[in-house]
């Protein structure tokens, strides 16, 4: 009987061996102590393991942390293809959570690998997975460009839903906007507005807001093309 069943992953056990160095590669001779021993709740390294092994070891771990949600979704489509009659048995026989499998699958199938960003998180993917292509396309652009977390996406979406409807229900919503800013700020914004355009302080502040709005529109439009 094997005692690891589901408390312990079949990786476990599984010990990362060290290459020995290649002459010439670095001061010292004989092999790196290189050896991780993984388990479910720890990864142990031996004394001594030399800090440009330690970083590469990191960044590996990271990676495979970043990847598993894609991996274990298109790990479950494999088995719904393959074993249609037999998959579900086979998921029942691990510790994996098999709502949380089809979750990963639903937004792997939105996907096809071409259009997956290596720069962005499996969740950013996720945020966006009940939209068309091309809208999944304009706001994963949007998050790469300027380096959005999943929560920064998930709020900028929102936020444009909101302002969509608001706009589907009619054109005679007014926003209001209350700013406090120190008084000097004030007397500055309100010199710029008489000097510059002689138009009134809002209508100036109004102008100025349209006026960045439409240069980050045109600056964004073709990076949103493709």
């Amino acid at each position: 009987m094997d005692t690891r069943s589901k408390h312990q992953p079949a990786a476990e056990g599984l010990q990362r061996r060290s290459r020995p160095r290649e002459s010439g590669e670095g001061a010292g001779s004989g092999p790196l102590p290189g050896v991780g021993l993984t388990k479910r709740t720890s990864f142990t390294l031996p004394p001594g393991v030399p800090l440009d092994e330690w970083s590469r070891i990191g960044r590996q771990i990271d990676t495979i942390a970043a990847s598993s949600s894609w991996w274990l979704g298109d790990w479950l489509i494999y088995g719904q293809s393959q074993y249609p009659d037999l998959y579900k048995r086979a998921v029942e026989q691990t510790s994996l959570d098999y709502q949380t499998l089809r979750n990963y699958a639903w937004v792997a199938r939105q996907y096809p690998v071409a259009r997956r960003r290596p720069a962005l998180s499996f969740q950013h993917h996720a945020e966006l997975a009940s939209m068309t292509a091309a809208e999944q396309d304009q706001w994963l652009d949007r998050a790469e460009r300027f380096g959005w977390s999943r929560n920064e996406l998930r709020n900028r979406v929102r936020a444009s839903r909101r302002v969509n409807r608001s706009g589907e229900a009619g054109t005679d919503r007014i926003l209001k906007i209350h700013m406090t800013v120190p008084p000097s700020q004030k007397q500055r914004w309100m010199r710029a507005a008489a000097s510059e355009s002689e138009q009134d302080f809002v209508n100036w502040m109004v102008s100025v807001l349209d006026n960045a709005a439409a240069a980050t529109l045109r600056t964004a439009t073709p990076q949103l093309g493709g």
